[in-house]
């Protein structure tokens, strides 16, 4: 007996029970697939308006393409928060790499991209007690009302003060300079594309 024709013998049920599953699963989510969508809108909804609560709506816009620290494209979803015809700011998704692995921030503007709103953690791996506490509100409210440019991590300074020093983490100083450094690789560069664009005015 050939060990091709021993390996079918032995292994038919499992290779017939794989494709069954993979097909069954195909279906399903081919039934489910709007559901599925509608549930992973709601959730981005819910995550917007965690920085943004008094927005009536919150609308996505067309995505802006920045370039990455490693001049690679990068496409940010762009949301837009209204109440009736009036812009109360915008959200936007970003994600880098953290000490331990890949943090994702969902970060919120003014209307004309002048000051933070601030930002919400959306996913970290960072160290307990040390990295992960970059969604603790001593770090995260250091951003709120600070201006849109470039940011400076400091190691000492008054975490209390609003400006463009922010204040790293005692024995976190990779995840503290890791947010910092998203921001400030986003930022000015999707506020140049929306200002040529059209979305935002130049208030200075």
């Amino acid at each position: 007996m050939s060990k091709i024709k021993f390996f079918i013998q032995q292994s038919w049920l499992l290779i017939v029970s794989s494709f069954a599953f993979g097909l069954l699963i195909a279906v399903t989510n081919a039934a489910l697939i709007d559901r599925i969508n509608e549930n992973e809108a709601n959730k981005t909804s819910d995550k917007l308006r965690i920085l943004l609560p008094d927005a009536k709506e919150i609308l996505k816009q067309e995505s802006i393409t920045i370039k990455s620290p490693q001049q690679s494209d990068v496409n940010i979803e762009l949301y837009k928060a209204i109440t009736g015809d009036q812009c109360q700011g915008w959200v936007f998704k970003i994600s880098g790499k953290g000490f331990a692995d890949v943090i994702t921030l969902m970060v919120g503007v003014d209307k004309n991209f002048e000051k933070m709103i601030g930002f919400s953690v959306l996913s970290s791996s960072e160290t307990p007690g040390f990295g992960d506490r970059i969604a603790g509100s001593y770090y995260r409210n250091q951003f709120v009302g600070a201006p849109v440019g470039k940011l400076n991590l400091k190691k000492t300074g008054d975490p209390d003060i609003i400006d463009s020093d922010i204040v790293a983490i005692s024995g976190a100083t990779i995840s503290s300079s890791a947010v910092v450094n998203m921001i400030n690789d986003t930022m000015l560069q999707l506020k140049s594309k929306m200002l040529e664009k059209g979305m935002i005015q130049d208030v200075q």
